[in-house]
Parts: C-alpha cells; sequence; structure tokens
C-alpha cells in the first residue's frame, strides 16, 4: 500500500449529527453506533477537536476511524456561528473527512411528536410547542444551509429511517454504489429521499381479482399478473436501460448512495413487483441492491 493510500485510509470519518429537535436525531446517532461509528451525544463544540484527536492518537483504534457526534439545542452554550468555525477548521485537515447530516421535519409533525411523547421543547420550557419550533429552526437555518446531508423525516417512520441510514452510511463499502430499491403507495407520500421515482400505476392492478387482492408482489401470482401487462415488457426494458446507464454515471461522479422508488396505488402489488425485480435484476449484474417495501412494513 502506497503511503497516500494508507494515509487515506487512516483518515477520520467525522459525522455531526444535528439538525431539529424531535426530527430523529437521537434514532441516527444510534444506527451510526450500531454501524461501527464511535457516538457522542450533546458533545460541547469545544471538546470537539479534542475528542479528534484522541480518537485519530488511539493505537486501538481499527484502521478506517469513524466518529459521529450529536449536537443540537440541548447542548452547552450552543452557537451555530461557532460550530460552523469550529468545522471549518476540522475541514482543514488533511486526517479528516466532515460532513453535516441535518435532521428536518414539518412544524406539524414535529409539534405532534412532541404532543405524543409529553416532552417539553428545549427551547420552549414555558411557551408553546410551535413557539419554540419556530425559535428552533431560525437558529438553525445557517448549519441546515451549510449540511451534506438533509434528511425531511416527516411522515417517515423508524424502520424507514434506519434501512436509509444503513445502507447510506455503511463504514465498508469499498468505494462501492450503494443501492436501495424501494416500493410505495402514492396516497401516503412519494419517499422524500428517492432519488429516482418511477410510476407504475398505469399497470394492471391486482387489487381487483378476487384471487390476487389479498396477495402482494412478493407472491408469483401476482408478479405474473403483472408481468402479463402487454405494456409490461416495453416498460421494463426501457426503466432497465436508462439505470443501467445512470450508474456507473453515478459512480464516476463519487455517489455511494442511491434510492430508486417504486410507486403504485396500494404500495402492496404493482410498486413491490418492480422493486423485486429491479434488485433481482441488479444484483445479478454485480450491484449491491437492497430492498425496502414501505406499506409492507406498516401494520393495518
Amino acid at each position: 500500500m502506497t503511503q497516500t493510500a494508507a494515509s487515506e485510509k487512516k483518515r477520520l470519518k467525522l459525522y455531526l449529527i444535528t439538525g431539529l429537535s424531535g426530527a430523529g436525531k437521537s434514532s441516527a446517532l444510534k444506527v451510526l453506533e450500531d454501524l461501527g461509528y464511535e457516538a457522542i451525544d450533546n458533545l460541547p463544540v469545544t471538546l470537539l477537536p479534542n475528542v479528534v484527536d484522541l480518537v485519530l492518537s488511539d493505537g486501538k483504534q481499527d484502521s478506517r476511524p469513524a466518529l459521529a457526534i450529536g449536537i443540537d439545542a440541548r447542548t452547552r452554550n450552543f452557537q451555530p456561528d461557532k460550530i460552523l468555525e469550529s468545522l471549518a477548521t476540522l475541514r482543514a485537515r488533511d486526517d479528516i473527512t466532515v460532513k453535516i447530516l441535518f435532521f428536518d421535519s414539518s412544524n406539524e409533525t414535529l409539534a405532534k411528536r412532541f404532543t405524543e411523547t409529553r416532552r417539553k421543547h428545549p427551547m420552549a420550557q414555558d411557551r408553546q410547542v410551535t413557539d419554540g419550533i419556530i425559535r428552533e429552526r431560525r437558529m438553525m437555518d445557517i448549519i441546515r444551509a451549510e449540511a451534506d446531508f438533509l434528511f425531511d423525516t416527516s411522515g417517515v417512520g423508524i424502520q424507514e429511517l434506519r434501512q436509509t441510514l444503513s445502507h447510506q452510511f455503511e463504514r465498508e463499502h469499498g468505494g462501492e454504489l450503494s443501492i436501495m430499491i424501494s416500493s410505495f403507495a402514492y396516497p401516503k407520500g412519494l419517499p422524500r429521499d428517492a432519488d429516482l421515482v418511477f410510476d407504475v400505476r398505469f399497470l394492471q392492478n391486482p387489487h381487483y381479482v378476487a384471487d390476487l387482492k389479498a396477495l402482494t408482489g412478493l407472491d408469483p401470482a401476482v408478479q405474473d399478473y403483472v408481468a402479463a401487462d402487454p405494456r409490461f415488457e416495453t416498460f421494463w426494458t426501457k426503466i432497465s436501460d436508462l439505470i443501467f446507464f445512470l450508474l456507473p454515471e453515478y459512480k464516476e461522479e463519487g455517489k455511494s448512495y442511491l434510492k430508486i422508488a417504486f410507486g403504485c396505488t396500494g404500495g402492496r402489488h404493482r410498486s413491490v413487483t418492480l422493486a423485486e425485480k429491479m434488485a433481482q435484476s441488479l444484483n445479478k449484474n454485480g450491484y449491491k441492491a437492497n430492498l425496502y417495501h414501505r406499506e409492507l412494513m406498516i401494520k393495518e
């Protein structure tokens, strides 16, 4: 291994986990911890350089050190401009790769979460939750504008968030493009973090076939029915050609994660069928593709 390669391998991967209270930061930090990152929550920003140096100097640390730090409005002396100044200093070092992961949700979603959990908002101890949300959003705008990754968790369950983060931030991906293939129902909203979305509602719907209605796109009978649509083969050929053309271009650009979503009316038949078929095709051709069927994960 060359000196340059060895240096790159030892570079510390530092992720700053921040965003609005109630938007999923704690869950995200836990996911990264499960992926092997050293995770520290609510760290005063003045201590960040010391922690970085400690991790890099630890002789027992693995060859690909990785650190996830949670910082938000609860943090002592929280000042967004000072945080960005500290991160700029760290970004200038040649032994660290720094990324900001910002978690956000709509004001309505955040208010609902605080109401359901009966927690007080950290910036609304003596006032309405909505006041704290608005105040925090204004304060966090400066950091949001500098974020490398934005995650809107409105309408996103913990399982979907875990799936997304797990595949996007795997520590040992070897430079390969990690691909998530998902299915969803249009009436329940588009996946907010999808890169490519395909609408398959024009295909014949198994929902209206008595013997198929209770099944899903995981069942061969449903898959055969969807594939029997006269338009299916042409559609499949065109989107396959498009995706296989795009993948090496994305990889060349340096993209490490791609989410492709297929949507239909109920998210249980046609979209699942296409997602399954696409994942199988990608894996067969040497890509790393994982599956997530959003509506099948939701218990009725």
